[in-house]
């Protein structure tokens, strides 16, 4: 038995069976993390939703900013973007039941000594307290009245406080969790900035750099920043390998840290 945790695929189906096909897996046997954007942009997002949905028993998924987005769209709070490629699972017959599943999704997944989440953490949240606070998050989608509530997460998230309520608190956790790439020095995030680590804003710094994080008990495994790449920092290691623009899609064995990565298809 085997653990992989795999980068954003995005709707790179095709892509994705490579990737398993050259990992030999076995869902009967073998197990996956998919570190969230399971959809968008790619031209296969509901083959590839449906796919996951059918081997939840062998898969643990958690929810990125896009999984998020194809949420709010479906509740009607989010318009359509430029590249967006979503409109095949919103007319789905099925589109009810894969959204009901996708939105009972976690936002954070932890185990022994290792965490799961797609962008990263508020270098003062250890695991325990970011579980609390994605739970929060969680709750609400779960929620019957999910597609009222969910407006909430959409806008300019403000600087994460213990003190902050109502849709304001959710759109500061959920952008930590599911955007997060530079911050500035008071652990606010520069929401601007989506370029490679060398290009980093003055005054900034990568989330995963900020001396003696809090959330540093667990060894962490994040997607979301494809211009990053693959990239291992002291206690995070970062897998979107860009699939969704033409690169690779890469798979991590928890057990053995091996890498494996594919060419997009």
């Amino acid at each position: 038995m085997a653990t992989y945790a795999i980068g954003d695929i995005q709707g790179c189906f095709a892509t994705l069976q490579v990737l398993l096909a050259e990992l030999g897996f076995s869902p009967s046997r073998d197990r996956l993390w998919l570190v969230g954007d399971l959809v968008n942009r790619g031209r296969q997002s509901l083959e590839t939703l449906r796919w996951i949905q059918r081997h939840e028993h062998a898969i643990t998924v958690v929810l990125g900013n896009h999984d998020l987005h194809l949420l709010a769209r479906a509740a009607g709070v989010a318009p359509a973007k430029k590249n967006d490629t979503l409109d095949d699972i919103l007319a789905a017959p099925d589109a009810t039941a894969l959204l009901d599943w996708l939105r009972h999704r976690p936002l954070l997944h932890h185990t022994n000594d290792l965490a799961m989440v797609h962008a990263g953490l508020h270098p003062q949240w250890t695991i325990e307290a970011a579980r609390g606070y994605a739970g929060e998050i969680e709750a609400m989608l779960q929620a019957p009245t999910w597609q009222q509530e969910i407006a909430g997460l959409v806008g300019v998230p403000p600087r994460w406080s213990t003190a902050l309520e109502g849709a304001k608190r959710w759109r500061s956790i959920t952008s930590y969790l599911t955007r997060v790439r530079g911050c500035f020095a008071d652990g606010s995030i520069n929401a601007a900035f989506d370029g490679p680590l060398n290009d980093m804003p003055r005054g900034c710094t990568a989330w995963f750099d900020f001396p003696a994080p809090a959330w540093s008990t667990h060894r962490l495994v994040t997607g979301h920043w494809a211009a990053l790449g693959l990239h291992e920092s002291t206690y995070a290691t970062a897998i979107d390998t860009g699939c969704v623009w033409g690169k690779q899609l890469t798979a991590l064995c928890l057990e053995t840290r091996a890498i494996v990565s594919v060419p997009a298809q």
